[in-house]
């Protein structure tokens, strides 16, 4: 898990003026809108009792900690401490973090980490999103794996004809042919043409599996930190999966995805879309879940890897670029170091930024990777 990203946290249809908890990064984040629609994305930990601002409830443009009452802004500070008396001021470090937030692609992004904004990366440009000849529809799927596992899978062209032989793939003819990777700043796509299943396939999509039709051509790729694209080129039209891999922990994964089509584009077809979505999820649950090991290695040399294996290669060597840049949490530290005793959070880009409150913060920093080789007992993200 990485700091320093756009993190896709919710749809945005899910976040109302009423608090919503959001688990990711193994952290704990609070999801609201002001009275004026604006989303905005705050550690859900008051730093007076740790209590969960989630259960709370907006006065204006504050956010009301459930527990003794404190009102916090948008850009994390208390303005408002109920059991003071007149004249008492609030702490200066009466305040949480606070991480920017925006809208895109149905999403709301918050950026976790504390770089400038000068520095950031950028959210990802995802394609095809918002073209008017295009259906979409969005969900998600649960399932108890990294989600660096499951975003692999995702772009993996070989595992089709064996994990989902009935509709991608051949497993007679399961070669992939030899392939580009063509690399952009935070992310990495490559094209291959697939042989198609032989058999033909019941229902509304049936006209696409012809015994005589040609190869499928195919582009798959990753988006830094969490995106994967997936575009298969049907006889009836273009067929696009965006997911986006949200950890929740090192073992559980939420993956939301939008699903676009120029076919079969009237709401009648949704349901039978969803459901070839998640048919082919259910294939891959059973191979991710029992992979070992279930963290992915940090060494590129703890598991072979071929030709076909390029994009994924690609994703490793990115990932381990900001390992290296000291931006990996360090989850295994956070268990063996603070566990229950002590909460840690992913600083915001104010502890950077205002000077005067450098040390205004009572909760301290998720602790990170050290940077270059890893050991073998710390060497997963």
């Amino acid at each position: 898990m990485l700091k320093n990203f756009w993190w896709p946290l919710a749809f945005s249809h899910e976040i109302t003026e009423k608090p919503k908890r959001i688990t990711a990064l193994k952290q704990e984040f609070v999801l609201y809108r002001t009275p004026d629609k604006m989303a905005h994305v705050l550690s859900d930990l008051c730093v007076h009792r740790g209590g969960a601002l989630s259960d709370g409830w907006m006065n204006g443009n504050c956010i009301v900690c459930p527990y003794h009452g404190w009102e916090f802004e948008t850009d994390g500070a208390c303005v408002k401490v109920p059991a003071n008396v007149k004249n008492v001021p609030v702490p200066k470090k009466a305040r949480v973090d606070s991480y920017p937030t925006v809208e895109k692609y149905n999403f709301v992004w918050a950026f976790l980490g504390d770089l400038p904004e000068a520095e950031r990366p950028p959210l990802p440009e995802l394609p095809h999103y918002g073209r008017p000849d295009m259906k979409a529809i969005y969900g998600e799927y649960h399932w108890p794996v990294l989600y660096e596992r499951a975003l692999e899978n995702s772009m993996d062209a070989a595992h089709a004809p064996f994990v989902h032989g009935g509709a991608f793939g051949n497993r007679e003819e399961p070669e992939i042919p030899l392939y580009e990777v063509n690399y952009y700043d935070f992310g990495a796509e490559m094209t291959v043409t697939l042989k198609p299943p032989k058999k033909n396939i019941k229902g509304s999509w049936s006209k696409m599996y012809d015994e005589e039709r040609p190869g499928v051509k195919t582009r798959a790729g990753f988006f830094m930190p969490c995106v994967t694209l997936l575009e298969v080129n049907l006889p009836l039209g273009l067929m696009v999966l965006l997911n986006f891999h949200i950890p929740i922990d090192d073992t559980k994964t939420v993956t939301k995805y939008i699903n676009l089509r120029t076919f079969f584009k009237g709401n009648w077809a949704d349901r039978d879309a969803h459901k070839r979505v998640v048919k082919i999820f259910n294939e891959d649950r059973p191979i991710v879940i029992a992979q070992r090991p279930e963290l992915l290695p940090y060494d590129l040399g703890a598991e072979l890897h071929v030709k076909s294996d390029a994009i994924q290669i690609a994703y490793r060597q990115m990932r381990n670029k900001y390992i290296d840049m000291g931006w990996g949490i360090d989850s295994h530290r956070i268990e063996a170091e603070f566990a229950r005793e002590q909460a840690v959070v992913i600083p915001s880009p104010a502890r950077r930024e205002v000077p005067e409150l450098a040390k205004a913060w009572v909760m301290k920093e998720v602790p990170y990777k050290k940077p270059g080789k890893l050991k073998d007992t710390d060497s997963h993200e």
